[in-house]
């Protein structure tokens, strides 16, 4: 009985790193979609499935990280910060779904420099994610975990100025209807790209107040 009010310490972390797993993988299948389009190689659809799948995977880990909590007598760190931290990661499985399912229904059929970017300093993001959320359960490794939250930090930076500057290239053209169109949904997307960046500036924020915390 004590089992189910008092697993092991080891089981949120482990929960926690199978959930940023799935934001690598997420994040990956997004890049190879972003960087494929074009190629008459690249089926579309079964990298925009893969990122679904792993969107999906990621909510069966946040409902069972939930479940654990509620049935949990005490937790390895604060209670509140794991669920935090919980949804802060689905946020950004969440972010990279919309971005994939988004190239079939604005019909992008080709890639450019700036999304091209912006995918792979998303995937590099939640590659830091993955390492901080790894060595949560070590105290010995939070010097680690900061480094890795500043350099997500860094790159969040880049993505929003890699953002403006592919947003002010779009409208500074005029063009006819067609080009108009285009323009406002490549603005879309790119915004859609920077919000995966958001979320694991926001994920990496909560960790440092977990370290905060727990120092």
């Amino acid at each position: 009985m004590l089992d189910n009010v008092m697993p092991q310490r080891g089981t949120f972390f482990t929960q926690l790193s199978t959930h940023t797993d799935r934001l690598v993988a997420g994040a990956n299948a997004t890049l190879r979609l972003i960087t494929g389009l074009g190629n008459p190689n690249t089926d579309i659809q079964a990298l925009i499935d893969e990122v679904n799948f792993n969107e999906t995977s990621g909510d069966e880990i946040k409902a069972e990280l939930i479940k654990l909590l509620y049935q949990s007598f005490t937790t390895p760190i604060n209670r509140d910060q794991i669920h935090t931290l919980t949804l802060d990661l689905d946020r950004v499985l969440d972010a990279l779904q919309s971005v994939a399912n988004s190239i079939a229904v604005y019909r992008i059929e080709n890639s450019t420099p700036a999304a091209r970017e912006m995918a792979s300093l998303a995937a590099d993001a939640c590659i830091r994610l993955n390492r901080a959320v790894n060595a949560l359960a070590t105290r010995e490794r939070s010097a680690d975990i900061r480094q890795q939250c500043v350099e997500i930090d860094a790159i969040e930076t880049s993505a929003s100025e890699s953002m403006r500057r592919a947003v002010t290239q779009l409208f500074a053209v005029e063009g006819d209807e067609a080009a108009a169109w285009h323009a406002m949904k490549m603005r879309g997307f790119y915004f859609m790209q920077e919000a995966v960046l958001d979320h694991c500036k926001r994920a990496a924020k909560t960790l440092e107040e977990i370290l905060l915390e727990n120092a």
